[in-house]
């Protein structure tokens, strides 16, 4: 992937690599389904699929995000009420069965957000079992996307999360969400900003994303990135 993928596809000079562009359109343009929610380790689908997990704070605009991937409005809830997803939520392309040799090309997961301080402590530590259960021991995780509200950049919570993930040695990769309710040179200085934060946290993929669900922004990059790991 190439240094471009750090900025909004808007600013691209030449655009992502066009055959990961390419392979990442035909990738999403399939319909996509829910499959299962999994309220815990046991509840997991059997591995299979190289999967990719999107992670970040309660209200961050996750649902929102892989609503706009795939292009479809409803597929991910979405609610104002932060911390509305409490399982690990499984989706995959519309019309494979699972069956041997018909496994879909990737699955997507939606992780449950954390910092939602009104949650009782007591479903705060089983969603966070949940998640880092989930992260050491699935061998089928390609990558967790991280998702950073432009609007307040990396918070304590967040570089909490980045800490177990480096202690668990999973890749992941800052995505910029809701870029469209800053000015384009406060999202420059953000994704410098970022950038000189994941040096230090060796499991973070050096390079950020960012994007606007509602002006659709970035995500021929995020869909190219993708595309890269599957």
């Amino acid at each position: 992937m190439s240094e471009n993928i750090a900025k909004t596809d808007e600013e691209f000079e030449d655009g992502p690599d066009p055959v990961l562009a390419e392979k990442g359109r035909l990738l999403f343009a399939q319909g996509w389904v829910f499959i299962r929610g999994a309220p815990s380790m046991k509840f997991l689908p059997p591995e299979g699929p190289p999967e990719i997990a999107f992670a970040g704070r309660s209200n961050v605009g996750k649902s929102s995000l892989i609503n706009a991937l795939v292009d479809q409005k409803g597929l991910a809830r979405t609610s104002n009420t932060p911390g509305r997803t409490q399982e690990l939520n499984f989706f995959v392309p519309d019309g494979y069965s699972g069956a041997k040799g018909d496994l879909p090309p990737l699955a997507l997961i939606d992780m449950p957000g954390y910092g939602f301080a009104k949650a009782p402590k007591a479903t705060v530590d089983k969603w966070t079992k949940l998640v880092f259960d989930y992260l050491r021991g699935r061998s089928t995780l390609k990558r967790v996307y991280l998702l950073i509200d432009a609007r307040h950049g990396i918070k304590a919570n967040d570089l909490e999360v980045m800490e177990l993930l480096n202690k668990a040695a999973v890749s992941y990769q800052i995505v910029l969400t809701k870029t469209d309710k800053i000015k384009p040179p406060a999202v420059k200085k953000l994704i410098a900003e970022t950038l000189e934060k994941i040096k230090k946290h060796p499991a973070a993929y050096p390079e950020v994303i960012a994007t606007s669900s509602e002006k659709k922004a970035g995500f021929d990059s995020l869909k190219a990135a993708i595309a890269f790991l599957v």
